[in-house]
């Protein structure tokens, strides 16, 4: 299968049509009881249900751009602190049975039908009504056509047409009235297939006019659609393009089946945005840590700067001494021959001393400013450790997954740096740090993508004969491969990996240090993931994520 890397700044959205080949894969799973209901991010509610199919998730995303209802087998984290709306549908959904999914027409919404026992334990039904409408994505709860509630609550003042409030009487969406293509399949030349047909989006309207322009039928297209069961994913331009039959008009796709499909073009697009709704307070700590660390920098430097001129106010306090200038109330300088070389001088005075002391404050500046450089160029060190580290912690944070975001949490609570979140319930066994690996050429390739995981490959997880990976002046992860002579292949696939995962990403000729993990030693009081290198080689590589990808590595 060929790889091809995707830009993900589409704002193509789903279609009726796809929407209409999405929902026979799910009403397949039906009846399906509902176990749990989590709300993912602030646009997304995962379902784990159990049909027949056994245990699998239904997601429903309502985002402006990604909206859409699939069965996803990614894994999603699962917030400790329900929403409003999450804990309604708890109230109503957990337990209940889906048993069947309509769509309206070939609109891109539909409804699903849960059967529920009430209060007092007697069959109702309630339905979930998926409105995928771009910036108008919903979803709704409704009860003998009443809403309960919705994800996005919609007051008259921003809609007088269909009000989206708790209580509120359900308006189902206006249909469009436009012909069915799978049924009624006569093209009227005049007008576009967006204007005549039910569910064309502007993009499948022009992949059909441009395969009928070579010479195929509209209703052998409307066939190939019918028949499909793959998702065809394309580059054009800078974004990417999608749809249920091979994009013609575009050229080179690749093709997956359809819920996978969907899962590629967008899990790790919005697993951005849902680790920074999740771990906002991390990102907010390193992004103010930094700052700090930033602003501090050059105000240590100012200071530094003046502390290695202590010498001077040694010279005027000797200077003072030998003039005796006498009372020197009222004077802020004094101007007068140095001894040494003949040349004036002018020395700075505190016009409410008089000259002894005036020559004693200098000799104490003195002092102060000696005993100054060695705690100042500690600090400034210090500074610029820290700087590094979390400019090294952000980097991390922008290519991370939860479970990587997560323990940079930790990191930062062990840190001093956040506090633990308290639970009042009891503390669950601390988990094992989410060490990435996979298998190429029958050796085994490991690697960290925060500091925890990096110390912990590092140090606990390889032999002293391991090969250890390290972009050369970059913050980012520690690759291992467990072999001790791997081939040459191998070595590019480790070092390429390293390069992906730095900040030198998106460079060419990025160089790679590479050593046995034996060459290597912790740095003592340095932060998590820090070592010394012994002796080591560098490797210059291209960093090439379709290669990986096609190796094994689970990257974003």
């Amino acid at each position: 299968m060929a790889f091809v890397r995707f830009c993900y700044n589409a704002d193509m959205a789903l279609d009726g049509i796809l929407l209409h080949k999405l929902l026979p894969g799910i009403a397949e799973r039906f009846p399906a009881r509902i176990q749990k209901i989590y709300q993912i991010s602030t646009t997304e509610i995962l379902f784990q249900i159990h049909g027949t199919h056994g245990k699998e998730q239904l997601l429903i995303s309502c985002h402006s751009r990604y909206n859409r209802i699939l069965i996803s087998r990614r894994s999603y984290p699962t917030p400790d602190e329900p929403g409003n709306f999450v804990m309604i549908l708890r109230k109503y959904l957990e337990g209940a049975t889906m048993h069947a999914v309509h769509q309206a027409e070939l609109d891109r919404w539909c409804t699903i039908s849960i059967r529920r026992r009430n209060e007092l334990g007697d069959p109702e039904e309630v339905e979930l009504v998926a409105e995928l409408l771009g910036n108008y994505a919903n979803l709704l709860l409704v009860r003998s056509g009443i809403i309960v509630d919705a994800l996005k609550r919609i007051p008259p003042f921003e809609n007088n047409r269909r009000m989206i409030l708790p209580n509120a009487q359900f308006v189902p969406i206006e249909s469009q009235k436009k012909r069915n293509p799978f049924t009624d399949p006569q093209v009227d030349r005049s007008l576009t297939l967006t204007r005549q047909f039910g569910g064309f989006s502007p993009f499948l309207s022009k992949e059909a006019e441009y395969r009928m322009a070579l010479g195929q039928s509209f209703s052998s297209i409307m066939s190939e659609i019918e028949s499909s069961d793959r998702l065809y994913i394309a580059n054009s331009g800078d974004e990417a393009v999608f749809h249920c039959i091979e994009l013609k008009s575009i050229g080179r796709c690749v093709s997956y089946p359809l819920f996978e499909g969907f899962d590629i073009l967008y899990y790790h697009r919005e697993e951005k945005e849902r680790i920074k709704e999740i771990s906002g307070d991390v990102f907010h700590t390193v992004r103010r840590q930094l700052r700090h660390q930033r602003q501090k920098l050059p105000r240590l430097l100012r200071e530094y700067d003046d502390a290695l001129g202590c010498d001077l106010w040694k010279k005027y306090g000797d200077i003072l001494y030998v003039v005796q200038p006498g009372d020197t109330r009222g004077m802020s300088e004094l101007v007068t021959e140095d001894y040494e070389t003949g040349e004036t001088i002018t020395i700075p005075l505190d016009p409410r001393l008089d000259g002894s002391r005036n020559a004693q404050k200098c000799y104490a500046k003195y002092r102060k400013y000696r005993t100054g450089q060695v705690y100042l160029r500690e600090q400034i060190d210090l500074c610029e450790k820290e700087i590094a580290y979390f400019e090294g912690l952000l980097e991390q944070l922008e290519q991370a997954d939860f479970n990587t975001a997560s323990e940079i949490r930790d990191e930062l609570v062990k840190g001093g740096y956040m506090k633990e979140k308290t639970k009042k319930r009891r503390r669950k066994k601390e988990e094992p740090l989410h060490i990435s690996s996979f298998t190429f050429h029958d050796v085994e390739i490991s690697y960290g993508r925060n500091n925890l995981q990096n110390e912990s490959l590092t140090f606990h997880h390889s032999r002293r004969s391991d090969l250890w990976f390290h972009a050369k002046d970059y913050h980012g992860a520690h690759v291992v491969v467990h072999a001790p002579h791997p081939d040459e292949d191998t070595m590019r696939l480790a070092a390429g990996l390293a390069a992906y995962y730095s900040k030198g990403r998106d460079s060419s000729s990025v160089p790679v240090n590479y050593c046995p993990i034996s060459a290597l030693k912790k740095i003592p009081g340095a932060k998590p993931g820090m070592v010394q290198l012994g002796n080591y080689k560098t490797i210059y590589i291209d960093p090439d994520p379709d290669q990986l990808r096609k190796a094994g590595a689970d990257i974003s």
